[in-house]
């Protein structure tokens, strides 16, 4: 009997303890669960925003190249002689026609002189015999060689006019002559290099890019090049030619565009940097710093009444500092560039600087 009662009065014991904790357990709970309307209460987040954009966003190539001259040659005599007169300056521009050099061409103008006379005397030699074989004073036959003699003689000063004028040599097209090669009285032939020419005015840059681009370059395609000497410029052109052959070596083709160079700042041979702009679309652009890549997944937070949204996002190609939402934002909507740390769904935002654009 002792001990019935000892156990029935564990058991109330333990029930009471049990009461116990589950009561205390309940009060907790109690303390712990917001009030309504608490968590519309909490302070706002501060946070930076700026308005998604649509831009024009190009994809491009790079490459090295060099520039050529619109037209460009070595200036070489057409007869071998004496120097006599240099007419250009390195460096000068000189128009088409102009006197670059003259070699000594006393024999050449004495020959001249000869065939013009020789002329005059065939001349005057057939309108005698014209008189005569109307007259039937000399033979047909003594007339056509009369008229063979002209024609000999006219052939024989157009020779000598020819020998003249290569004597002196003239520049066959506007441009901007180099370095002299030779000096006055000196004896060249026709291969003796006088000076180079260029025509500056516009230049050329060759460069090339991989053949798996093929298909994407066309003529007119936009090309901005830049130099170690002009670090400060840009020189924009467009695409003028493209090469019909892939070079097996590097399996690569050859592209030239077109620069202006007005001011004459373009050299040839010069090697410039180049980007070949090869397509534009219209996308929408956020700051890289209003992604918040959570699992394998990116997402943005987008203000709208003084709430956060947040939104699953697709991106696109990325440009510094910006990167294209194609799914997820649309323009003008306002993202969260800064203080994303911590944000929630559906939590109120405090905005404490914007930004106009995602730019």
């Amino acid at each position: 009997m002792a001990y019935l009662k000892q156990v029935v009065s564990a058991g109330m014991v333990l029930l009471a303890a049990a009461g116990g904790y589950a009561a205390y357990d309940q009060l907790n709970a109690t303390r712990e669960q917001p009030e309504a309307g608490e968590e519309r209460s909490r302070p706002a987040a501060a946070v930076e925003t700026a308005a998604a954009e649509v831009r024009d966003l190009s994809s491009s190539v790079e490459a090295v190249g060099t520039s050529l001259a619109r037209q460009s040659i070595e200036m070489v005599a057409l007869a071998s002689g004496r120097v006599k007169e240099i007419g250009f300056e390195p460096g000068q521009k000189v128009a088409a026609g102009d006197v670059l050099v003259r070699l000594d061409d006393e024999i050449e103008r004495a020959d001249l002189a000869e065939a013009e006379a020789t002329l005059r005397e065939t001349t005057l030699a057939l309108e005698r015999a014209e008189t005569l074989r109307k007259q039937n004073a000399v033979s047909q036959a003594a007339l056509d060689e009369a008229r063979s003699r002209k024609a000999i003689a006219e052939a024989e000063l157009d020779r000598a006019t020819r020998r003249l004028a290569d004597r002196t040599v003239r520049a066959p097209f506007d441009g901007i002559v180099g370095l002299r090669q030779v000096d006055a009285g000196a004896r060249i032939s026709d291969t003796t290099v006088i000076t180079t020419l260029d025509d500056l005015s516009e230049i050329e840059i060759e460069f090339a890019i991989s053949e798996t681009l093929y298909g994407r370059v066309a003529l007119g395609q936009t090309v901005v090049a830049t130099a170690a000497a002009y670090p400060d410029r840009r020189f924009e052109g467009t695409v003028t030619s493209i090469d019909s052959r892939i070079d097996p070596a590097g399996r690569s083709f050859k592209v030239r565009a077109s620069l202006p160079n007005e001011d004459l700042a373009l050299p040839a041979g010069m090697y410039m940097h180049v980007t070949l702009q090869l397509d534009s679309r219209t996308a929408v652009l956020v700051p890289e710093t209003a992604v918040v890549p959570v699992g394998g997944k990116s997402y943005v937070y987008v203000v709208r009444d003084g709430v956060a949204e947040r939104r699953e996002v697709s991106l696109g190609a990325r440009q510094p500092g910006t990167v294209e939402v194609a799914d997820g934002v649309e323009a003008g909507d306002i993202v969260v560039v800064s203080g994303t740390q911590g944000l929630r769904d559906g939590a109120p935002v405090n905005i404490v600087a914007r930004a106009g654009s995602a730019g």
